[in-house]
């Protein structure tokens, strides 16, 4: 079975980026890679919200074109119930052990997408993220660069 990529807000970001900056073409050229050497590439709705909602701020109609078109070409995975179950769980137990991702109001997006891998019915499940501390808590996250 092939390895199954769910992207965190931060490679998705990079991917859809407009301007041609050499980290962003570098991160559209491991994505196409992986692709290419069979791996499922997903991009989870919590990183989709995430960077939608810093393109619709920022009035970035260009990256929302390519966000778009991108989703379009791999997997959308979808908020369900049970990943906000779990997601609720583990904010709740990172509380409890003095651990939390996130201030307590905070929505705390990657405890969510935590639970979107988690509740994945896959092997070899991986977030690709340019900050693995809070999700690898949970879940089995590394920096996108280091995935092969």
């Amino acid at each position: 079975m092939s390895r199954t990529i769910l992207l965190d807000s931060g490679p998705l970001g990079l991917i859809t980026n407009p301007r041609a900056s050499p980290i962003a073409a570098e991160c559209g050229y491991w994505v196409v890679n992986a692709i290419s050497r069979g791996a499922m590439v997903l991009v989870p709705e919590i990183a989709d919200y995430e960077v939608r909602r810093e393109l619709i701020r920022a009035r970035r109609d260009a990256g929302l074109v390519r966000l778009d078109a991108f989703i379009e070409q791999v997997e959308f995975l979808p908020i369900e119930t049970a990943a906000m179950r779990r997601a609720a769980a583990f904010w709740a137990k990172a509380r409890q052990q003095g651990r939390p991702t996130a201030a307590d109001p905070a929505l705390d997006g990657d405890v969510i997408l935590a639970a979107q891998a988690a509740t994945l019915d896959r092997a070899d499940v991986i977030i690709a993220t340019t900050n693995p501390g809070h999700l690898s808590r949970y879940v089995a996250a590394q920096l996108w660069t280091d995935i092969v």
